[in-house]
């Protein structure tokens, strides 16, 4: 493959694939898109920006083999599944694998998958989240069937302070921004664009970053200090609260579980500093806040 063969984006009218599409395609790299709705205005505008749409799902296997028919590279996202009960770690894994087997058949030597970050110490003496499992158990199969491949482990996204549907948690109500965690000490994030920016150099070089593990942050502000700068960049009050015990229940086990094992000690644990000399423009909270986030935060705390 050349650099002017195609790369394969899934997940890509997402968050990650959405940026990691931009990315690829403002260096001139040919990108396909990977979608089920072709007609859908977020299909439409990844077009528009000058990727290919190409169909499938990966609960079709089948539908993947012309999407990858002379790829150079995959950047694939765990497609969660969701049932009554919460995450379903089997179905996600099932996806995952059916990516991955249909890249080694099409002879695709790179895939770099972006799935979730791990906490220290607990994340290789546990069984882990319902979250983590089945992003767990596709990294280990990447690494069995693909030549080159690379993980790309995120930590919380500076855009989840404009919402993730999620209510109760993560969302800026009422002038308060309520989560999980303590309000005094370092929390670590990274911006959207920075995860496309890894994804970028790792199909620019594919040797360098084959068999690599990133763990990806970019700041480690303090929740008080993150809502303040909000506050400072937005001019709209507002204040952090952490969510008790017994509210993080009410929002489900899931949420109950993770606070229980950050209580407990857990901690993400990028090296920033490692990844800005990888990665020199890796984005500040500030740098995200100036770049889009304090007018799109300004648009969303004022409307109504």
């Amino acid at each position: 493959m050349t650099p002017a063969s195609p790369i394969l984006v899934t997940g890509a009218t997402g968050k990650q694939g959405g940026a990691t599409v931009r990315r690829l395609l403002v260096e001139g790299r040919p990108v396909r898109a990977l979608v089920r709705e072709p007609d859908s205005p977020a299909a439409g505008a990844l077009a528009a920006h000058g990727a290919r749409l190409v169909c499938g799902d990966f609960d079709d296997p089948a539908s993947l083999r012309a999407a990858l028919d002379g790829v150079a590279g995959v950047f694939g996202v765990p497609p969660v599944a969701y049932g009554p009960d919460g995450p379903e770690t089997r179905r996600e894994a099932e996806r995952g694998r059916a990516l991955i087997d249909a890249a080694a058949a099409a002879g695709v030597e790179q895939v770099v998958f972006s799935t979730i970050a791990s906490v220290s110490p607990a994340w290789r003496g546990t069984p882990g989240t319902p979250l983590s499992q089945g992003k767990a158990l596709i990294e280990e199969y990447l690494h069995d069937r693909i030549a080159l491949p690379t993980v790309l482990r995120p930590v919380r996204f500076m855009t989840n302070y404009l919402g993730t549907g999620m209510t109760g948690i993560d969302d800026i109500t009422g002038g308060v921004h309520r989560h999980l965690f303590p309000p005094d000490e370092p929390l670590q994030m990274i911006a959207l664009e920075d995860v496309a920016e890894f994804a970028a150099l790792a199909f620019a070089d594919p040797a360098r970053f084959a068999g690599r593990t990133l763990e990806l942050a970019g700041d480690a502000p303090t929740p008080v200090a993150a809502v303040a700068a909000i506050t400072e960049a937005t001019g709209v009050p507002l204040r952090y609260r952490q969510l008790t015990d017994a509210e993080a229940t009410a929002l489900g086990q899931e949420v109950a579980g993770t606070k229980r094992r950050w209580d407990a000690g857990e901690r993400w644990h990028a090296d920033i500093e490692a990844l800005r000399v990888v990665h020199p423009g890796l984005r500040t909270f500030a740098d995200w806040l100036d770049a889009s986030g304090a007018d799109s935060l300004r648009a969303r705390l004022t409307a109504g």
